[in-house]
């Protein structure tokens, strides 16, 4: 099922105005459903290294499972069963496992890429749901009926704090830990992505952005800011990177918006039916 009607998505990513390089890297296929945002870290240039491959390689693996080439996944002259959910999420999980191994690899291997790794955040739009991944502290937001809610929980020293009760949310906000994750693609052998599974309504925006933006600018201005940009996702990206800069700029700032116009529902194919028999 081509999205393309389905689905607006607009990205932006900016140095700041305090890196010299941009850490980040994103991209989106409104075609299929697919957006990804990687937030590099490691010195040199290594965090840039880091987020590309994770970008380039999950994206390359997803496409090519979903629809670009040919691909195991996908039989000829019938409707796609990689839509099975189930699948679906088989095949994020793989690609991320993919990744991991290659980024941590090269890590080992170059010293110029020692201690690399990346935060990442993902999601595909199948079936009225949002099939949503991520690792670290970039983040997934959502805006339905003019309320923003942060559908992602950071993995991070500060979130884990705030779980156990040590700090509130409040003095969060003015710590000195606010980089310190727990969890990153490509630092360790192996990584566990957090996937999870959100019902989709029409007219919803969903918001995939890096800690560039979430560290400088509060939820309620990026609620504010989203709901007078609704009819324009491409001003309402530049109003979110604006506001970042304004409030400082000392990171690489990357949001993508994806709004849904219209339901997408797929119809069961032959393959979905007999997993669902041999369920």
């Amino acid at each position: 099922m081509d999205l393309s009607e389905v689905l607006d998505i607009v990205r932006l990513t900016d140095t700041g105005l305090v890196r010299r390089h941009n850490e980040d890297a994103i991209a989106s296929d409104a075609s299929i459903g697919f957006v990804i945002l990687a937030d590099g870290m490691g010195g040199y240039n290594a965090g840039e290294e880091a987020s590309e491959m994770a970008v380039l390689t999950i994206t390359a693996e997803l496409k090519e499972a979903l629809g670009g080439g040919s691909s195991q996944y996908i039989l000829p002259d019938i409707d796609r069963p990689v839509l099975n959910k189930e699948i679906l999420k088989k095949l994020m999980i793989d690609a991320v496992a993919y990744t991991n191994a290659s980024i941590y690899h090269a890590s080992q291997t170059y010293s110029q890429c020692a201690g690399m790794g990346t935060t990442l955040v993902l999601g595909l739009f199948i079936n009225n749901e949002l099939l949503a991944g991520h690792i670290g502290d970039s983040r997934i937001y959502r805006l339905r009926n003019q309320h923003l809610v942060q559908m992602t929980e950071d993995h991070s020293l500060l979130q884990e704090q705030i779980r156990a009760g040590i700090i509130t949310p409040e003095q969060a906000k003015h710590s000195s830990h606010k980089n310190l994750v727990t969890r990153a693609l490509g630092v360790d052998p192996k990584v566990e992505m957090e996937l999870n599974e959100f019902d989709v309504e029409i007219a919803d925006v969903y918001l995939f952005c890096s800690d560039g933006l979430t560290d400088l600018v509060d939820d309620e201005l990026i609620q504010s800011t989203l709901n007078s940009h609704l009819l324009d996702l491409t001003k309402a990206a530049d109003a979110l990177v604006k506001l970042a800069n304004e409030h400082g700029g000392n990171d690489n700032i990357s949001v993508i918006l994806a709004k849904v116009n219209n339901s997408y529902e797929d119809k069961n194919t032959w393959y979905d039916n007999f997993v669902g028999w041999l369920k």
